[in-house]
């Protein structure tokens, strides 16, 4: 039978978020996109010292830096993209678009996101549900395209819009603020994008994290999740950029 996933946010560097997830209360645990060792330490410590397996989501280092010390602290398995090898920590299992890796009881399926980088991927999570989508989307906006390209993004959006609305998503940054005051500026008459957008200033002014978010509120609020078409997800990029 397979067990709760249990989710964890917790805040490192600036404005990260590194990911602990557990099968259950007494199962394996994991860390996504680990990048600053001593707070994740504390939090492995302090929940009894188990980590069995890393998920890298891409190759930037405040996604990765910690990854190869904390496994050799604690034997952990490293999880990340076969195409993205050469550039992240030694990987004990490299994946590619499709796969399946086992965590406990759970069916960890890999999507290929490509457009913030090259090689990114994301890892679904179905009893979640919970998808670790690292910089690809984020609450109200998506990656900046460092080396992919609009239509890269816009087809791994439409990838993550196809999974269950109560899907959690789980990004890698507190963007949600900044975020929203753009939004509000593609959307200013929008219902759906004002109400997130106060929710997220209540949260923040309590210092409380926004995430993780259904995905059925950032297909209500997101502008790069609602783009029609490629060209549209461009101009809006473009414009973020500088906004």
């Amino acid at each position: 039978m397979t067990r709760k996933l249990l989710i964890e946010a917790i805040p490192i560097l600036s404005d990260n978020y590194a990911w602990f997830v557990h099968d259950g209360p007494a199962g394996p645990a994991a860390m996504i996109d680990p990048a600053e060792e001593a707070p994740l330490v504390a939090a492995i410590d302090e929940a009894g010292g188990r980590l069995d397996m890393i998920f890298l989501t891409h190759h930037h280092a405040d996604h990765i830096a910690a990854a190869e010390a904390l496994r050799q602290r604690y034997g952990a398995r490293v999880v990340g993209a076969a195409v993205d090898a050469y550039r992240l920590p030694p990987l004990d299992i490299a994946v590619r678009d499709g796969d399946v890796v086992a965590f406990g009881t759970q069916q960890v399926q890999v999507i290929a996101t490509p457009g913030h980088t090259s090689g990114e991927v994301s890892y679904y999570f179905p009893t979640g549900p919970a998808l670790f989508c690292g910089d690809t989307l984020f609450s109200m906006g998506c990656g900046r395209l460092f080396e992919g390209t609009p239509a890269d993004m816009f087809a791994s959006l439409r990838r993550i819009d196809a999974l269950p609305g109560q899907t959690l998503l789980c990004c890698g940054h507190e963007y949600t603020q900044s975020n929203a005051r753009f939004a509000l500026h593609v959307a200013p008459d929008s219902p759906a994008v004002q109400a997130r957008a106060a929710e997220v200033a209540r949260l923040r002014a309590r210092g409380l994290p926004t995430l993780p978010v259904r995905l059925d509120v950032e297909r209500a609020t997101n502008p790069f999740l609602r783009a029609p078409d490629v060209a549209t997800l461009g101009r809006l990029r473009k414009e973020k950029d500088s906004f």
